[in-house]
């Protein structure tokens, strides 16, 4: 595959470094191109890498989904929110288990900036199932429990959720096309599903809605990282 074909302004795929240090994490990063993907750095990595790493990979040109999905009171979470606005992050998470008013103040803190990073929110876990629902005191499916927090996110302003991609399609019928779906649980033919319980190929997320997909191991653990990212930027065209 040429890889001029899949450059884009607005990469649809955001590589999880999910690693336990910097230097594994950037030997990854070293091998893939921004030109094709995203990065999501999460609550492992950014614990012992810190602000630095984000500043390194963003110096080789790449845009950083923060993951540390923040819930606290509302005054935590949006002190949190504008340290992240002030390390350039393109995307940051809350759990929209926080609720209106701290989902609203996490809105209100990174509004304060001229270019505001994405503001998105957790619904449902992608590695819980129905009975994994219940245990926490929930009660019906996943794909209702999403629904209903992804409804919350959005009249309290946010930019969109993360969503397992079985419920992409239901997402988009009911909410505005510009809201932001986020889908890690995706996997390419032929990949193992993992932890991950609610699964779809990137094609078939993209088709059914999804604005963005997260995928790590597929990526990851390749032979060679950039021919898997390539492989699948070639599939989701």
């Amino acid at each position: 595959m040429n890889t001029a074909i899949s450059k884009t302004t607005d990469p649809k795929i955001i590589v999880a470094l999910d690693y336990p240090d910097a230097e594994s994490a950037l030997q990854l990063v070293n091998q893939l191109t921004p030109e094709l993907c995203r990065l999501k750095i999460g609550k492992e990595l950014f614990t012992i890498a810190g602000p630095q790493l984000i500043e390194t990979v963003q110096d080789k040109g790449f845009e950083v989904f923060l993951d540390l999905k923040f819930h606290d009171i509302p005054n935590t979470v949006a002190k949190a929110c504008e340290a992240s606005a002030r390390l350039g992050v393109w995307m940051v998470n809350v759990h929209a288990l926080g609720g209106t008013k701290m989902m609203q103040a996490a809105r209100e803190a990174i509004d304060k900036f001229a270019k505001p990073p994405r503001l998105i929110a957790v619904t449902i876990l992608t590695s819980m199932g129905e009975q994994d629902i219940t245990e926490v005191g929930l009660s019906g499916s996943p794909e209702k429990n999403v629904l209903s927090l992804a409804q919350l996110a959005k009249s309290s302003g946010l930019d969109g959720v993360v969503c397992s991609p079985k419920e992409v399609a239901q997402l988009r019928t009911q909410l505005h096309d510009d809201f932001l779906l986020v889908t890690p649980g995706v996997r390419p033919h032929g990949a193992s599903q993992d932890d991950q319980k609610r699964t779809m190929t990137p094609k078939q997320a993209l088709q059914s809605g999804a604005s963005y997909l997260v995928i790590g191991r597929p990526i990851t653990k390749a032979d060679d990282p950039l021919q898997a990212l390539k492989v699948i930027c070639t599939e989701i065209l």
